[in-house]
């Protein structure tokens, strides 16, 4: 099930200057920039010692578990709409939900 909240997003229309800001002003540290979706990044920026990391990006929030396929499972039993299924991705595996409002969040298993 789900254990913690993993990243909360925000949305940007220029992740380098996000990282700038967040890096260089509010003295966070880089912890993950790889390459996602043509022209967009995975980047997870936090302070120092810190759980849970902000991604300039979407979806808004992402929720960490320890079991993806068995959270999905649990998940879609209880009606939740999944708008991506669990998938391999460099970053850990992977889905993506809705919530009532339409909003998109996703769930996220490290290895």
């Amino acid at each position: 099930m789900i254990t913690r909240v993993s990243s909360v997003g925000v949305q940007t229309g220029d992740q380098d200057q996000a990282v700038e800001f967040y890096v260089d002003k509010l003295g966070f540290e880089k912890r993950r920039d790889e390459p996602m979706a043509p022209g967009s990044r995975w980047i997870e920026l936090a302070p120092p010692g810190a759980e849970t990391v902000l991604v300039p990006f979407t979806p808004g929030l992402v929720f960490a578990c320890d079991d993806i396929q068995a959270t999905y499972r649990e998940l879609r039993g209880r009606g939740v709409e999944f708008t991506e299924e669990p998938a391999e991705q460099p970053w850990g595996r992977w889905a993506q939900f809705k919530d009532p409002d339409g909003n998109e969040h996703g769930l996220i298993e490290r290895g």
